[in-house]
């Protein structure tokens, strides 16, 4: 089986491309998903993880963010080849607000205005052009809306929150917390998230639509990460509590997953406690 990561060398990409021992397809391999020669690869692959995006959320940005996200994987939806997979990487961020009704949000969660920007926007747009593709090629799809997924720091790319967070810890860098360190998301191992798609992948599912993070079991407040960190390795964190950050949006995300659980017989095996441990 001929897999594809689009966005391979990135963050995230870099360990789920090794996980699968799959090829990259990115700007650091010189190719890009907004050429539609360098797109039409991908019909020489039975699945495709398309990570590859632009997740700036800075206004000046939004043709870029429109034109990569929704631009690029239309480039990508129009070669794949029939019998084939998309895994598309979708965010959480698509809910907004409307995600803090929750305690636990379901992918019943409305995804109705509410002052969401061009990344948001972008990618939900981007989700109904993966379900007409599929349908219209006829090859398999799966939208994952990620909660917050992390992974090993990589060469050349920017960590996200969970990873910048030990590695300030380690590092003794200042630390900038939004509400004293309070809001809650629900982590999930990039290696984890590399097995919720092969259990897609391995499924009889046609088209596949699941909220991805860790789950209840995985949930932590922003503080609780630093606090574990700094015990594992026995120092004090340095938090700025001068910083004013915008509050975030929702204020505290943790993913319903009784639906991959039922239709794909997935859960996560990472824990928070191991999971940091493989980032110290």
């Amino acid at each position: 089986m001929r897999i594809l990561v689009t966005g391979g060398s990135g963050y995230l990409g870099t360990h789920v491309r090794r996980f699968f021992n799959a090829e990259d397809l990115s700007r650091r391999t010189h190719l890009d998903i907004l050429s539609p020669l360098d797109a039409a690869r991908v019909g020489a692959y039975d699945v495709v993880i398309h990570l590859a995006a632009h997740l700036s959320k800075n206004p000046g940005e939004t043709e870029a963010i429109f034109r990569t996200n929704v631009e690029g994987t239309v480039n990508l939806l129009r070669e794949m080849s029939p019998n084939s997979i998309f895994i598309f990487a979708s965010t959480k961020d698509v809910y907004g607000a409307h995600a803090d009704n929750f305690t636990e949000v379901p992918e019943t969660c409305s995804t109705d205005y509410a002052s969401h920007g061009a990344l948001e926007w972008s990618k939900l747009i981007a989700e109904k052009y993966v379900q007409y593709y599929a349908a219209e090629r006829n090859f398999r799809s799966c939208i994952f809306r990620l909660s917050t997924v992390y992974a090993r720091p990589s060469e050349g790319n920017q960590n996200g929150f969970v990873t910048h967070y030990v590695e300030s810890v380690k590092r003794g860098w200042p630390i900038h917390l939004p509400l004293e360190g309070k809001p809650v998301r629900d982590l999930l191992h990039v290696d984890d998230f590399s097995r919720a798609c092969r259990s897609f992948i391995d499924s009889s599912v046609a088209q596949g639509f699941y909220n991805l993070g860790g789950g209840p079991a995985n949930a932590v407040s922003l503080r609780d990460i630093i606090d574990k960190v700094a015990g594992m390795i026995q120092c004090t964190p340095v938090i700025d509590e001068s910083a004013e950050l915008p509050v975030p949006v929702p204020l505290n995300y943790i993913s319903d997953l009784a639906h991959i659980q039922h239709e794909l017989n997935w859960a996560p095996t990472v824990g928070i406690d191991e999971g940091l441990k493989s980032l110290v």
